[in-house]
C-alpha cells in the first residue's frame, strides 16, 4: 500500500478550530486485503471491536532510545485522554501498539517476533517508530497500520480505524508534533524532552537518519515553556533527548548554549529539578565547549555528557563518515574534564566495523584504557539494510565477537568509583531499584547511588554518605532529606521563581544563582533539611506487616478525613502512642468484628470435624 498523505476535506473550511476530523475524512484508508488470513480478519470483528469506541485496552511496547520512550509517553497520553485503557498484559489487550527501533538488528528482530506473536494472538496491530518510517516496504509490515515518527499526535485516529478493520498509514509530514500533547510518563518524576528530530550527519552505518530525517529543531521559547510546565507538574529530572543534541538550532538560527541557558533560567532556585543534557557528537560542540562547560557547572545541571567516539582509529572514523578525528574527541573530553569539576563522560564503541584491522582495534582499546571512562557502550557492528556500510566487505563474525569480548573485559576491569567511600554527596532520588530494596539516586556527576529508604523519598533530594562502591553504582546512607520551602510556590499557576527574583542579593553576587545554590547562596530559605529517620518503612518491608495493622492502616489511609487530619498542625493531630495511631471506637469495633469472624470460622470447622467423627461410629 502506498503512503497516505494528509488530505484536507473541503479546503479546510467548515471545520471549527480544534475539531478532530475522523481519520476516514482526514486521510485515505482502505479495508484490509481479503487475501489476508480469514482467521486474522475474523478477529477484527470479534466482540472487542463491538465495544464503545475509546474504551478498549491497548498494549504498548517500546524499543530503543529515550526519544522513542518520549514518543511512547506522548502516544499513551493521547490514548488515555480519549478513554483508552493502557495495559502491560498482552492477553487482555484489544489492540497492540509497537514503537520500534532501527538502530540495531537485535531490536528489529525482537519487533518482528512480537509482530508474529500479535498475529498468532489474532489482535489488531499498529506499528510506530523508526522501523516503518525507514523501511516502509518491509515484508513484516504488510497488512498492519503504521504511525510515522512525526505523526504521533494522530495515534488515536489510527487506533480507532484499525479497530474498525482498516489499514492506515501515516508517514509524511512537514511539521513537528506539539510539545504540549497529553503525556503519560513511565516515571512521573522524569520528563524526556525532545529538542529536535533528525541530524546533520551522514554516517555510513546509520539507519536512524532514514527514519528521523534531516535536522528539525523546536524553538527555544517552546522548549522553555515545556520546561516551565513540567516543573510545575512536579518533575524532578529533565532529560534532553535528540539524535544529536549538539546540532540543535542550526536550522533555525540558534545553538545549544542559547537553549541551555534559556532552560536553566526556568528551573527552580532550590535545585530540586535537574537537567540532563543528551547525547552529542563531537563536531557540533567543538566551537561551544567553554559555553557548554559553563552550563555543566551550574548546580541544576548534571555534570555528565554522552559523547560517542565509535572508534579510536581515524581511518575507521573516516570510513564511518563521522566528520571528526580522535584528536577532536580528545579535545572535547579533556576540555570538559578540565573545566567542569567531577565531570563524567560516557561513550560508544562499535567493534568490527568493515575494514577495521587489528591495528585499528588496538588504537580503540588504548583510547579506552587511557581515559577509563565510567560508562562505555560496546556493540558489535550490525549492517543495516539500505546503508552504505551494508555494502562494505564484512569482517568474519568470530573476529567481531572476539574483539567485542576483549574490549568488554578491558572496560569491566576499571574501578571508576574507588575512593568515593566516606564522601558526602547530594543526590536526587527518582526511582526504585530492580531489587525492590533500594531507591535510586544520582549525584551531580550522574553517578548512580543506591540508598535504603521509604518510597515517600521519591522525588526528593538528600545528602548521603557513600558507604561502599560497586562496579556500576555506589551505595549510600541517607543523612538528611532536603525539602523545598512551599512558600516559594505561592500558586501552582504562577511561574516558579528563580533565584534572581527570589533573592536579589543572591542574584547580584552569583551568575549561577538562576538555577541552583552555589557556595555563596547555600543558606537561602528555599532549601530546608529534615533529619532522616532510618526506621521509616522500606519498600520491601511494607508487605511484612501484620494483617490487623495493615487493615487499620488501609482504613486510615482511605478515610475521607485523612487529608483533613494531615492539614492540622502537629499539636492538633491525635496523639501517638508507641508509634501507633491511638485506637478510637471504630478501631475497636473493627477488631471485634475480625475476632468474631475468626472464632465463628473455627467453631464451624470444629463442629464439622466432630460430626464426621461421630458418623464414622
Amino acid at each position: 500500500m502506498e503512503d497516505i498523505e494528509d488530505l484536507l476535506v473541503g479546503g479546510g473550511g467548515g471545520v471549527p478550530p480544534g475539531f478532530r476530523l475522523p481519520v476516514t475524512a482526514a486521510v485515505g484508508v482502505k479495508p484490509r486485503s481479503k487475501s489476508r488470513s480469514t482467521v486474522f480478519q475474523d478477529s477484527l470483528k470479534s466482540p472487542s471491536s463491538a465495544k464503545i469506541p475509546g474504551t478498549q485496552t491497548i498494549y504498548l511496547k517500546t524499543f530503543g532510545c529515550s526519544h522513542n520512550q518520549s514518543d511512547s509517553e506522548y502516544m499513551a497520553g493521547q490514548l488515555s485522554a480519549f478513554g483508552y485503557n493502557l495495559s502491560d498484559n498482552q492477553d487482555e489487550a484489544d489492540l497492540w501498539l509497537i514503537n520500534t527501533c532501527t538502530v540495531k538488528a537485535p531490536s528489529q528482530s525482537a519487533m518482528e517476533t512480537l509482530i508474529t506473536k500479535c498475529r498468532d494472538a489474532q489482535k489488531p496491530l499498529v506499528v510506530a517508530g523508526c522501523v516503518p518510517q525507514g523501511s516502509r516496504d518491509l515484508k513484516e509490515l504488510e497488512g498492519v497500520s503504521i504511525v510515522g515518527v512525526q505523526q504521533i499526535d494522530r495515534v488515536v485516529e489510527v487506533v480507532e480505524e484499525t479497530l474498525k478493520g482498516y489499514e492506515v498509514r501515516l508517514l509524511t509530514r512537514k511539521t513537528l508534533p506539539a510539545l504540549d500533547l497529553p503525556k503519560v510518563r513511565k516515571n512521573k518524576f522524569v520528563e524526556i524532552l525532545p529538542i529536535n528530530v533528525g541530524c546533520l550527519g551522514a554516517c555510513t552505518y546509520c539507519k536512524t537518519k532514514h527514519a528521523r530525517g534531516h535536522l528539525g529543531s523546536y524553538t527555544v521559547d517552546s522548549l522553555a515553556g515545556r520546561v516551565r510546565a513540567v516543573v510545575a507538574d512536579g518533575v524532578k529530572e529533565i532529560w534532553l533527548s535528540s539524535e544529536d543534541t549538539g546540532a540543535y538550532g542550526r536550522d533555525i538560527g540558534a545553538n545549544l548554549p542559547i537553549l541551555l541557558n534559556a532552560l536553566v533560567a526556568e528551573l527552580p532556585s532550590d535545585g530540586s529539578t535537574m537537567l540532563r543534557i543528551g547525547m552529542t557528537n563531537p563536531p557540533y560542540i567543538l566551537e561551544h565547549l567553554k559555553e557548554i562547560a559553563e552550563v555543566l557547572r551550574r548546580p541544576c545541571v548534571y555534570s555528565f555528557l554522552h559523547v560517542p567516539v565509535q572508534s579510536g582509529s581515524d581511518a575507521i572514523l573516516s570510513t564511518m563518515n563521522r566528520e571528526y578525528t580522535v584528536g577532536e574527541f580528545r579535545k572535547v573530553v579533556d576540555t570538559l574534564i578540565e573545566l567542569v569539576p567531577g565531570m563524567q563522560i560516557a561513550t560508544d564503541i562499535i567493534c568490527g566495523f568493515p575494514g577495521e584491522t587489528d591495528e585499528d582495534f588496538e588504537e580503540t582499546v588504548n583510547l579506552i584504557k587511557e581515559y577509563k571512562l565510567p560508562q562505555v557502550h560496546i556493540s558489535q557492528f550490525y549492517p543495516r539494510p539500505g546503508t552504505p556500510a551494508a555494502r562494505m566487505k564484512k569482517i568474519p563474525s568470530n573476529i567481531v565477537k572476539r574483539r567485542s569480548r576483549e574490549l568488554t573485559t578491558v572496560f569491566e576491569s576499571f574501578t571508576p568509583y574507588v575512593g568515593m567511600e566516606g564522601k558526602i554527596e547530594r543526590i536526587w532520588i527518582t526511582d526504585i531499584a530492580t531489587d525492590g530494596s533500594h531507591l535510586v539516586g544520582h549525584t551531580k556527576g550522574y553517578i548512580q547511588v543506591l540508598v535504603v529508604g521509604s518510597a515517600s523519598m521519591l522525588g526528593t533530594s538528600a545528602m548521603v554518605k557513600i558507604t561502599s562502591v560497586g562496579r556500576w553504582s555506589v551505595f549510600g546512607e541517607v543523612l538528611e532529606i532536603l525539602t523545598t520551602n512551599v512558600t516559594s510556590r505561592v500558586n501552582q499557576n504562577q511561574e516558579i521563581s528563580n533565584c534572581s527574583n527570589l533573592n536579589e542579593t543572591c542574584s547580584k553576587e552569583s551568575e549561577t544563582c538562576a538555577c541552583g545554590l552555589p557556595s555563596n547562596c547555600e543558606h537561602t530559605d528555599d532549601v530546608k533539611t529534615v533529619p532522616f529517620t532510618p526506621n521509616e518503612k522500606e519498600p520491601d518491608k511494607v508487605r511484612n506487616q501484620d494483617l490487623v495493622g495493615w487493615l487499620l492502616r488501609k482504613r486510615k489511609n482511605n478515610s475521607p478525613l485523612n487529608n483533613e487530619n494531615e492539614a492540622l498542625e502537629s499539636d492538633e493531630k491525635p496523639r501517638l502512642r508507641d508509634g501507633v495511631h491511638e485506637w478510637v471506637l471504630v478501631d475497636k469495633v473493627l477488631l471485634f468484628g475480625i475476632l468474631l469472624s475468626f472464632f465463628t470460622i473455627v467453631s464451624v470447622m470444629f463442629y464439622l470435624g466432630y460430626r464426621d467423627v461421630t458418623h464414622q461410629f
